[in-house]
């Protein structure tokens, strides 16, 4: 009877006889003599595989474990179903997310390409004796500078993103 129950309740919790063996640290194969009638466990080893299986001592020792029910098999089946619908659709909310961030730096990117063509770099002609004027011309021309060489590579791959997260899956 014993040996029945932890073969049966081993499965119904899918786990293999190593997998066992390895969480009660013991080697497989004292769960296959377990399970093959060859030995039992000690009182110890009763609790602690009582525990690892979800149920009590007594189930293990007397009552009778049912192989696998039917039922339970599809109600789980449909859990996963609607578990795994839900990660698909995180997946596909992420993979837009992160299209729309990618389209969003392109736009921005030849916003500030327009209006920095637009400025035609008129800082450099301003009056730089001035203090405050050449703070502000500083701080633009840095920008600039920056702006123009780090700006393409950003927009390369945020163009790649854009492609990527269109194919399809």
């Amino acid at each position: 009877m014993l040996s029945e129950n932890i073969k049966n309740l081993r499965k119904s919790k899918g786990l293999s006889q190593e997998g066992l063996a390895m969480k009660l640290n013991v080697v497989r194969q004292t769960v296959s003599k377990w399970e093959n009638g060859l030995s039992v466990p000690d009182s110890s080893m009763l609790i602690l595989l009582a525990d690892e299986l979800d149920t009590s001592v007594s189930v293990l020792l007397g009552e009778n474990v049912p192989e696998n029910c039917s039922d339970d098999i599809r109600t789980i089946s449909e859990k996963l179903e609607e578990i795994n619908l839900q990660l698909v659709k995180r997946s596909m909310a992420r993979v837009k997310t992160v299209r729309w961030i990618c389209i969003l730096l392109c736009i921005l990117i030849i916003v500030f390409f327009l209006l920095l063509v637009a400025i035609d770099s008129s800082y450099l002609n301003w009056n730089y004796h001035d203090p405050e004027l050449a703070v502000a011309g500083t701080i633009l021309h840095g920008f600039e500078f920056a702006f123009v060489r780090l700006a393409p590579i950003a927009f390369l791959f945020s163009v790649i993103g854009i492609v990527i997260t269109y194919k399809k899956r």
